[in-house]
C-alpha cells in the first residue's frame, strides 16, 4: 500500500502481540490444569477491536518465527489488519502469558517474554512518510519494560508528535514485567502523549495515588491534554485542558450491564472505542459511552482478540 494513497488507515497502533493461554477454570496457576491458546496482548487487542469497530489500523508490531508467531500473523490477517507493519524477527521467539481468573473473572498474568521478539523493535522501522498519513498514534507500556523496543517506541512516539499525530498512551502497567523503571518510563511517556488511557492500578504501579479526581489531575499535570481514567464495574471518568479539540471537558460514565465472561483486553476495547469516538468528533462524554460500550461487549465472551464484537451490539448498549 502506497502510504500517501486516500485509503491509508487514519491509526496507527504500536505494541506487543503475544499468546495469551486462558485456564479452564477459576483459580490460581498452579491448580489449573488445561489451558486455551488465544491471541493476545494489549496493543493487539486495541488493533483488532478497531477493525471490529470500522477503523481498521496499521499495527506495528514484531512476532517471533515460530509456530506461534505464525498463528499470531494469522489472526491479525483475519482480523482484518493490514501487514504492512507486522514484523517477524527470524532470531527471536513470541512472547507468551499464562492468565489466572479469579471468582470474579479478574485476571493475573504470567509471563514469559525474556528477549522474545515483542522486546526487540527497532527505531526507525515506522518512517515519517507513514507518520505523516495516520492522525493518530496509540502505544501500550509493556514494550517499554525493555530496550531495544524502549528506544524504538519513544522514538516514535516523539516523531508522532512532531508530525502533529494525536498521541495516546495507555501505561497497561505489569509490575512484574519491570525492575523499578515503570515509573520514570510513565513520566516519559506521558510527556509525549496527548491522550493518557489508565487505570487506578496502573497509577499505583507509578506512585501515583488518590481519588479518582486526584487521578486525573496527577495525569494531566504530567503533559497530556486529556486524561481518561477506566474503574471497572463503576465505568470511567475523563478530564480535558482547553489545549484538547474536545476541551476543556469532564465527562463521567457508569458504565453498561452485561453478563460477564471475561475481563481479558476490555481496557483494549474501552482505549479503541474511544479512540474511535474521539476521532470520529463525538467528544469527552460520547467518546466514554462508546469507549465503555466496546469494552462491556468484549467482556461477554472469553478471550481478548477473540471475543468477537459486533458493532450492533454496541450500538444497542449505546441507545440503551
Amino acid at each position: 500500500m502506497n502510504v500517501t494513497d486516500d485509503d491509508a488507515p487514519d491509526i496507527l497502533v504500536a505494541g506487543e502481540c503475544l499468546v495469551d493461554f486462558l485456564p479452564d477454570r477459576p483459580g490460581a496457576l498452579p491448580t489449573v490444569e488445561q489451558f486455551t491458546r488465544r491471541a493476545g496482548g494489549a496493543p493487539a487487542n486495541v488493533a483488532v477491536r478497531l477493525a471490529d469497530l470500522g477503523a481498521a489500523p496499521w499495527f506495528w508490531t514484531r512476532i517471533g518465527d515460530d509456530a506461534f508467531g505464525a498463528f499470531l500473523a494469522e489472526t491479525l490477517e483475519s482480523a482484518g489488519l493490514p501487514d504492512r507493519f507486522v514484523e517477524t524477527d527470524p532470531d527471536a521467539k513470541t512472547a507468551l502469558a499464562f492468565v489466572a481468573h479469579d471468582e470474579n473473572a479478574d485476571r493475573e498474568f504470567s509471563f514469559y517474554r525474556e528477549n522474545t521478539a515483542d522486546t526487540r523493535f527497532s527505531t526507525g522501522a515506522v518512517p515519517d512518510e507513514a507518520l505523516d498519513a495516520v492522525a493518530w498514534v496509540v502505544s501500550g507500556g509493556l514494550c517499554l519494560s525493555a530496550e531495544p523496543a524502549r528506544t524504538a517506541m519513544f522514538d516514535l512516539l516523539d516523531r508522532a508528535g512532531d508530525r502533529d499525530c494525536t498521541v495516546v498512551f495507555d501505561p497497561n502497567a505489569r509490575p512484574e514485567q519491570w525492575d523499578g523503571g515503570f515509573p520514570d518510563a510513565f513520566e516519559a511517556a506521558c510527556a509525549a502523549a496527548d491522550v493518557v488511557k489508565a487505570t487506578p492500578a496502573d497509577l499505583g504501579a507509578a506512585g501515583v495515588e488518590g481519588s479518582p479526581d486526584a487521578l486525573l489531575d496527577a495525569v494531566l499535570e504530567r503533559g497530556p491534554h486529556t486524561a481518561l481514567l477506566t474503574l471497572g464495574e463503576a465505568g470511567a471518568t475523563a478530564r480535558a485542558t482547553e489545549d484538547a479539540p474536545w476541551g476543556p471537558a469532564e465527562a463521567a460514565h457508569p458504565g453498561y450491564e452485561v453478563d460477564v465472561v471475561d475481563t481479558t483486553g476490555a481496557g483494549d476495547a474501552f482505549t479503541a472505542g474511544a479512540v474511535r469516538g474521539l476521532a470520529d468528533g463525538l467528544g469527552l462524554a460520547g467518546a466514554l459511552s462508546f469507549g465503555n460500550a466496546a469494552a462491556a461487549a468484549t467482556t461477554t465472551e472469553p478471550g481478548a482478540i477473540d471475543a468477537d464484537v459486533d458493532p450492533s451490539v454496541v450500538d444497542r448498549l449505546r441507545a440503551e
